[in-house]
């Protein structure tokens, strides 16, 4: 199994056996899976769960999968996240068709799983470098992904699981703003209840890690009716 890359992938495929058949795969390479086979509720997904990369039938029952990848890209909050378009139509018109619409490659069915892994993590290497690497740089601040150790300024931290996996996905994503919400379903999931004053709790445990017992500044900042960000001089 390749390693975690601790990513998400929205898959919108109105194919009982071809969503089946693609979720096992993704799963089985350390990717998180979010599912529907509505173009609509694949928009609102965007909004609520912020997924690394989107899987994107061409042939949708309702909103054609060319209209949800013309709307991503018209969305400011979702105009990066990249976009793979599958289809069955394997002329050259449509790939540039799809190309021409904001996607950043286009997969033709049928297709093999090792074909599918492969071209969906070069999109992510390209688009966010973090998934090559095994070791994360922020600051002053450095995250070993293979050995799970983080260190400040040289010295080690003492991490929990979960406060691990929050702050990588700080790390990934510097600067930007996750609402509690947000940091839920990406440190939970969402499939387990958590209450959302647990997000508070952890985020003091990580702010007391990476200060040193207050010892060095605080890098995680709250940004009020909002969330919490990583906000670090790079």
């Amino acid at each position: 199994m390749a390693p975690d890359l601790n990513a998400k992938i929205l898959l919108v495929e109105d194919d009982e056996a071809i969503a089946t058949m693609v979720e096992y795969n993704l799963q089985k390479e350390g990717f998180t899976v979010l599912k529907t086979i509505d173009g609509e509720e694949a928009l609102v997904m965007m909004e609520e769960h912020r997924p690394d990369l989107v899987l994107l039938d061409w042939m949708l029952p309702s909103v054609s999968g060319i209209e949800v990848c013309r709307r991503i890209r018209a969305n400011q909050e979702t105009a990066n996240t990249p976009v793979i378009m599958v289809s069955a139509k394997g002329e050259e018109a449509d790939k540039v068709q799809g190309l021409d619409y904001g996607a950043d490659d286009y997969i033709t069915k049928p297709f093999s799983p090792k074909e599918l892994i492969a071209r969906i993590k070069a999109v992510l290497r390209r688009i966010r470098p973090a998934f090559a690497e095994q070791e994360l740089e922020v600051g002053d601040l450095k995250m070993d992904l293979s050995c799970h150790k983080v260190s400040r300024g040289g010295t080690p931290l003492k991490l929990g699981p979960t406060e691990f996996k929050m702050l990588r996905t700080f790390m990934e994503n510097p600067k930007r703003v996750f609402s509690r919400e947000q940091l839920l379903d990406i440190v939970w999931g969402n499939d387990i209840y958590v209450e959302i004053r647990t997000v508070d709790v952890h985020i003091r445990r990580l702010r007391k890690a990476i200060s040193l017992n207050d010892t060095l500044p605080d890098v995680i900042r709250t940004v009020r009716s909002a969330g919490y960000s990583l906000d670090i001089s790079e």
